[in-house]
């Protein structure tokens, strides 16, 4: 029998640099469209959600014909809200698909969903791309990851790892080698839903990375390579570079 595979795609009012950026419009269309637009094109979702806490984010979700899951706007995470959201609702994988990534890869998603669908014994799946300058590299704003060879995530940092013992300053990353995180998430159901219920570990509580709660339960969690980053609209300056992000991608004239 088929595993059901849900994509939930959590966007909240209240983030706390860009309130109500899930309605910015970008090109002509709500933040939030781009998204669920995207997301719909994966083919191997059996369903699309969106979970959020407001009424206004709830109506362009309904506009777009995908299913709403309305959440209480005291959750701590995006994590949090997608494991409310699926209460109740069917669903054996759930993808964490993040509202704010207007060039998600529908591709990515699919080979997300397939991995977890298809073998489970991997609790959890994400993607990583290469780093691309000694900036990025040096920048804790961009969470660095180091894999084993099965792709098996080994730790997630803010600090630039691996870490170049004999490198010149500033060092530039080694292909291969340097890998920047791609916040996108796959999850065995019950491994979701025993992640939410524990409470922060150590690691993420220093280095404030939620997936380090992940690993250290011992989830196995595979890292996909992907291309590219994409872009998180963060802020209303990342709007003008979404839009030309968008351009170049042949989505807006």
């Amino acid at each position: 029998m088929k595993r059901r595979v849900v994509g939930v795609i959590p966007a909240r009012w209240g983030a706390k640099r860009f309130p109500g950026k899930s309605l910015a419009f970008i090109g002509g269309k709500p933040l939030l469209r781009w998204v669920i637009e995207r997301t719909c094109q994966a083919r191997e979702l059996d369903g699309v959600l969106v979970a959020t806490d407001d009424e206004r984010i709830a109506a362009v979700a309904r506009e777009a014909n995908v299913e709403v899951a309305m959440t209480d706007p005291d959750l701590p995470s995006g994590t949090d809200r997608i494991a409310a959201a699926i209460q109740g609702r069917p669903a054996d994988v759930v993808i964490n698909i993040q509202g704010d990534e207007p060039l998600i890869d529908p591709a990515l998603i699919d080979s997300l969903a397939r991995l977890l669908a298809e073998d489970a014994s991997w609790d959890m799946a994400t993607a990583a791309s290469p780093l691309q300058s000694s900036e990025e590299l040096a920048n804790p704003d961009v969470v660095k990851v180091v894999r084993a060879y099965d792709g098996r995530a080994l730790y997630f940092s803010r600090a630039p790892i691996p870490y170049q013992r004999d490198a010149t300053s500033p060092p530039a990353p080694i292909a291969g080698s340097h890998y920047r995180h791609v916040g996108i998430y796959a999850y065995q159901r019950p491994f979701l839903e025993r992640l939410v219920q524990e409470p922060p570990s150590a690691l993420e509580t220093i280095e404030k990375l939620e997936q380090l709660r992940a690993l250290a339960l011992g989830a196995r969690m595979f890292v996909m390579d992907c291309a590219t980053p994409g872009i998180g609209v963060d802020s209303p300056a990342d709007v003008p570079r979404a839009e030309a992000l968008l351009r170049d991608a042949g989505l807006l004239p």
